[in-house]
């Protein structure tokens, strides 16, 4: 029998250690990375296609397992959008997709490690799948700053806002359609979350706006450097 899932047990807490340790690593790491092109993309493009077939295959285990449903299995939630940009600027190093990675991704994955909305414990598949695809969008964007040398800047937060809002009639609709909870445009999630500090429904959306907003704004601030310069960031390679 599967066991339930516990927020800030023993399991929990090592995984957010282990995210830590793991960013830890990269930052001690960062000039130390392969200078030859070829090896460097090969490296990315190889991790890309990892968070792919996990991904991938958690989808097929959704369906073999009779748990798929149009509500709430379609990758229309903020860390399943972060993890498609995640892999397309992994697979291209596309400068477009890095701001809403760096911002949307960092700040989703890291609220869902702290807060998981997951019911199977270690060492189910879906474990595995919920903290590799979550680590790796913290860790890519990372990576993409202390190694790619990729700057976050203020524009990237406003572009990242607008696409957000951009996405929201969107996902009304598709959850108004298939009675869905998408980016938990309908309510809270259950089982405890950041949103349930927030204010009832429908005022917690307008406050997460304003939050993402400070968060990603605490994000430019704290990863912009000097010469930090808002056309480099936007450059596609």
């Amino acid at each position: 029998m599967k066991s339930a899932f516990e927020m800030f047990s023993a399991v929990h807490i090592s995984s957010m250690i282990t995210l830590c340790l793991l960013i830890l690593l990269l930052y001690i790491c960062r000039n130390r990375w392969p200078i030859q092109q070829k090896i460097v993309q090969s490296m990315e493009r190889f991790f890309a296609l990892t968070l792919f077939i996990m991904d991938g295959y958690y989808y097929i285990w959704l369906v073999q397992t009779g748990r798929w449903d149009f509500g709430d299995s379609l990758p229309l939630e903020l860390c399943s959008i972060s993890l498609i940009a995640t892999i397309i600027l992994l697979w291209t190093g596309n400068k477009k997709f890095y701001p809403f990675v760096f911002f949307a991704g960092i700040g989703g994955a890291v609220q869902a490690v702290a807060t998981p909305v997951l019911d199977i414990n270690f060492p189910h598949f879906r474990f595995f799948h919920f903290f590799f695809t979550h680590f790796g969008i913290i860790l890519t964007a990372l990576y993409f700053t202390w190694v790619k040398g990729y700057r976050p800047t203020f524009k990237g937060v406003v572009q990242t806002v607008i696409t957000l809002n951009v996405l929201l009639p969107f996902l009304f609709a598709i959850n108004f359609l298939v009675e869905g909870n998408y980016m938990f445009l309908q309510e809270k999630p259950k089982g405890g979350s950041l949103l349930d500090y927030l204010g009832p429904y429908p005022w917690y959306i307008l406050s997460l706006e304003f939050v993402a907003f400070i968060v990603f704004c605490c994000l430019w601030l704290l990863f912009k450097t000097k010469k930090n310069k808002e056309t480099t960031t936007y450059d596609v390679t």
